[in-house]
């Protein structure tokens, strides 16, 4: 209840005789105290929904994604569920996102406006957003190459998402170099196996994960390191409405990071 904050507030001041204006502090005081447990509640609540359409659009997207080049294959599905078992979903958790992949799939998936509804909910948290963009990214290049189709649903997204085609040119160099450091798949030769592609990484490839050019000095490297750390905190961006699950990504995603900026530390000569 919304006023209990009141009546407690107004028995206190009857208890130590405060008289009228004693009783109309303690209303005032309780009043104050009702309006921010209400805020709070409502922080909850707006948090859980954001957490659970952040998880929903992931995988609907995905499923969108796949089938933006034709049929879902089995090494389609199959590459889903390696994501899934990053995320470490079990349960009712994994069930609701192969639900939502299923969902992503239909012929008539409103991408557009899913996309709209999901900035809205994320209320310009950059953040948030970068890294719903990377996980599609991601599952697009999961197979190794990047198809026209899914190129193209990729540039729907950024655009819904309000990221600008060089913004979005330089998530895929990031997210491509990204790969030499753990964070991409590659199809093993002969089969429907999948395995991480590591050719291992070069001063390029590191310069790529940070968003920063070889030439750049040390001043420039450090500010972006940071930034994109701060960007990728896993506790910050659950706090901001990243669901629990995908925590584990985003760790995944630090690393990648920090391992760059060491390689470019090491290959740069600076500390």
């Amino acid at each position: 209840m919304q006023y209990w904050g009141k009546i407690i507030g107004v028995a206190v001041a009857l208890l130590m005789g405060g008289g009228f204006w004693g009783v109309v502090l303690g209303l005032l005081i309780g009043h104050m105290f009702d309006k921010a447990r209400s805020r709070k509640m409502e922080w909850f609540a707006n948090q859980r929904e954001r957490q659970a359409l952040f998880f929903a659009t992931t995988f609907e997207v995905m499923g969108h994604l796949t089938k933006s080049k034709g049929r879902v294959t089995e090494a389609d599905i199959h590459i889903a569920s390696q994501l899934m078992d990053r995320m470490n979903l079990h349960g009712a958790s994994r069930t609701a996102a192969q639900n939502a992949f299923r969902v992503g799939k239909s012929d008539n998936y409103p991408l557009r406006e899913k996309m709209r509804q999901f900035r809205s909910v994320c209320f310009g948290r950059f953040d948030l957003i970068r890294m719903f963009l990377e996980i599609q990214i991601q599952a697009a290049f999961a197979d190794g190459s990047l198809h026209p189709n899914e190129r193209a649903v990729l540039y729907v997204i950024a655009e819904e998402l309000g990221i600008s085609r060089a913004q979005f040119d330089q998530f895929l160099r990031m997210m491509q170099g990204g790969a030499q450091f753990g964070g991409g798949y590659q199809q093993q030769s002969g089969g429907g196996n999948w395995q991480q592609a590591q050719r291992g990484p070069t001063l390029e490839d590191a310069c790529n994960v940070l968003g920063v050019k070889p030439t750049d000095d040390a001043t420039t490297i450090k500010r972006a390191y940071r930034k994109l750390m701060s960007e990728h905190h896993p506790d910050k961006l659950v706090a901001k409405g990243l669901p629990p699950e995908m925590m584990e990504m985003a760790k995944q995603k630090a690393q990648e990071i920090q391992q760059a900026y060491e390689l470019i530390k090491q290959q740069k000569g600076f500390k």
